[in-house]
């Protein structure tokens, strides 16, 4: 995957030079100008890599450091450096200290280094069975599914994932791996839903020179990137055809093709994918291939809704607070009774992920000292009460919503003026309109910042 940096700076001069150039470098770029901004854009974005000035309008010196630090690679950014500026930083976390004004290709080059500690981080944490221990519950539920994972995780079976979006099936293939004889191998995450499928193949198969217009070199891909460990391919269900054909290949041979090349290349990887959709359903309606469905499902793990290990909200809530907390650098929050119960009887249609993001929201509005009570969680709706289904889909769209197209729109057209009639219809609420869509909120604001709708 395209690595995805967020540049945090309020010169606009400078902010605007360092996105063209990183963009230019084949980053995923995002900007802000404040604080403020930085964090919404940390929160829909989720960036890899944070490119972080020491002074912004409304926060200076290293308390937004303080409060990233632990969640990904920080590189901080200073208009008037010194050596005890710089050691403070890095005793902090930054991954690196650059003084302006910074020269492009250092910083690239201390980018690249921090995103690569990062990778390497996170490799070791899964050897070490780490993802095993994040995917917290003690529900009945969730040991059947650390048992199922185990049974598994030896053998170099295929693997599908299904679950509702949230709910954590990329941490359950991270577990796989860090549980296999794998471990030490490279595990490389592949989203389906956020390439081009002319750009995904070229991606995952990698390409020749001169294989399409700007192929100026020869690139691996991600299956020979994944080498003898895991390709995880999330949201499989949304790999179009042609993608969909040379999965299949490379599960039945075992060989793939470079875009532009003659000959094939071996690959060792073992494939597990992901999908919040009901692939079987999807295949037998002529949506999805039927042989691939077949082959990517011969063994199948359920990845249990939160709704239904209701038992684990109070664990996972405390540990989403803890971990915030100590990234921070602040003492402990405690959550109140009457919040407890407000979170307990919610019905969780974004699972764990929106769990995650209500707390940090909560925190975000705790005082000094205060206990999270149920005014920091805020209104949620009542429509889940314990024990009682989930809530219903987003009702079929009426005539009166349809989408009026002339003449023969392009694709991108009809996504664009889908996407807008959404956010309109929602009011511009992102979560509303990624669960209409069936994507991740992730990748409902990549589109929606594709074209132009922030």
């Amino acid at each position: 995957m395209t690595p995805s940096v967020l540049v945090v700076e309020d010169d606009p001069t400078l902010n605007g030079l360092l996105v063209k150039e990183l963009r230019k470098a084949g980053y995923e770029l995002a900007s802000a100008s404040s604080w403020r901004e930085a964090r919404e854009r940390i929160a829909t974005f989720a960036p890899n890599l944070v490119l972080l000035d020491v002074n912004l309008p409304d926060a200076s010196g290293f308390g937004p450091l303080s409060e990233i630090a632990g969640t990904r690679p920080v590189v901080m950014l200073t208009a008037y450096g010194s050596v005890n500026q710089a050691v403070e930083a890095m005793r902090l976390g930054a991954a690196d200290y650059l003084v302006k004004p910074v020269n492009l290709d250092e910083l690239e080059l201390v980018i690249r280094g921090a995103l690569e500690r990062s990778r390497l981080q996170a490799q070791r944490a899964l050897a070490r069975g780490d993802a095993g221990l994040a995917m917290l519950g003690e529900s009945a539920a969730m040991q059947q599914l650390r048992h199922t994972i185990r049974e598994v995780a030896l053998s170099d079976v295929t693997v599908l994932i299904q679950g509702e979006s949230g709910s954590g099936k990329e941490l359950v293939a991270q577990a796989l791996h860090g549980a296999s004889r794998r471990r030490s191998e490279a595990f490389v995450a592949v989203d389906c839903c956020t390439l081009q499928e002319s750009l995904f193949e070229s991606e995952l198969f990698g390409h020749e020179r001169g294989a399409f217009t700007g192929a100026d070199r020869r690139k691996a891909g991600l299956i020979e990137a994944a080498a003898h460990g895991t390709l995880f391919l999330d949201e499989i269900g949304e790999a179009g055809p042609a993608i969909q054909a040379k999965l299949l290949r490379v599960l039945e041979t075992g060989r793939f093709r470079h875009v532009g090349a003659t000959t094939d290349l071996r690959s060792d990887a073992r494939i597990v994918a992901a999908t919040n959709r009901d692939l079987r359903q999807r295949a037998q309606g002529g949506q999805f291939r039927e042989d691939l469905y077949y082959r990517l499902s011969a063994f199948v793990i359920h990845v249990p809704p939160l709704r239904e290990r209701r038992d684990d909200i109070a664990l996972l809530a405390a540990h989403f607070i803890g971990g915030r907390r100590q990234a921070q650098g602040l003492a402990p929050a405690q959550l109140s009774a009457d919040a407890l119960q407000r979170l307990a009887a919610y019905h969780w249609p974004g699972n764990v992920r929106e769990l995650r993001n209500i707390i940090e929201r909560a925190l975000i509005l705790l005082g000094p000292g205060d206990t999270i009570g149920a005014a920091h969680i805020g209104q949620l709706d009542p429509g889940g009460a314990p024990g009682t289904a989930p809530a219903a889909p987003p009702a079929a769209r009426s005539a009166s919503d349809s989408l009026t197209l002339q003449g023969e729109p392009t694709l991108e057209s009809i996504e664009r003026e889908y996407l807008a009639s959404l956010l309109k219809k929602y009011d511009g609420n992102r979560r509303k309109v990624a669960e209409v869509m069936g994507v991740s909120e992730r990748t409902a604001y990549r589109m929606m910042d594709r074209h132009g709708y922030r």
